[in-house]
């Protein structure tokens, strides 16, 4: 999946999605119901039997040595974000769990999934960010700058 592109037909990033259900509605369309998995930065695009193709190369972040300052922005973050959640209505709340599920516990170790950790993601998605501004996360390869970004939209979010 890439978000449309008025100048190039669909975004340079996208990511796989797994569907986890699907649902023929009577007017034709379909529901379907996805997760988002590995993501990947598109080399060529090209048409086949009318539906736009690419061309992709899977991404992944970037492994960090020195742990220690990453650790506490991650955890700083992480924070930010269950304390955004909390303050938010219960009925707002219960909506965001039936669509997405639960905010995801922080993984002991945030650098096991080469997407990084997945509360990351959940967050990405939960806040109905501009999809432009969404596929410039997406295409990050590193958790200190998708955290960052991360931060600056929770302090916004939790001014307004």
């Amino acid at each position: 999946f890439c978000s449309s592109n008025t100048e190039r037909r669909f975004a340079d990033y996208g990511c796989m999605l797994e569907i986890h259900g699907l649902e023929l509605l009577p007017d034709g369309r379909s529901y379907v119901d996805t997760v988002g998995g590995s993501r990947f930065r598109v080399l060529r695009r090209s048409q086949r039997d009318g539906y736009h193709t690419a061309d992709i190369e899977y991404l992944e972040d970037q492994r960090v040595d020195d742990l220690e300052l990453l650790r506490r922005l991650h955890d700083s973050v992480y924070q930010q974000a269950q304390d955004w959640y909390q303050r938010l209505g219960t009925r707002l709340r219960d909506q965001i769990d039936r669509q997405y599920g639960t905010m995801p516990e922080k993984e002991d170790d945030m650098q096991a999934s080469i997407n990084g950790p997945i509360w990351c993601w959940w967050l990405l998605s939960v806040l109905q960010l501009d999809p432009a501004y969404q596929t410039t996360v997406l295409s990050l390869t590193s958790l200190k700058d998708r955290l960052g970004h991360l931060r600056l939209v929770l302090e916004y979010f939790s001014q307004s």
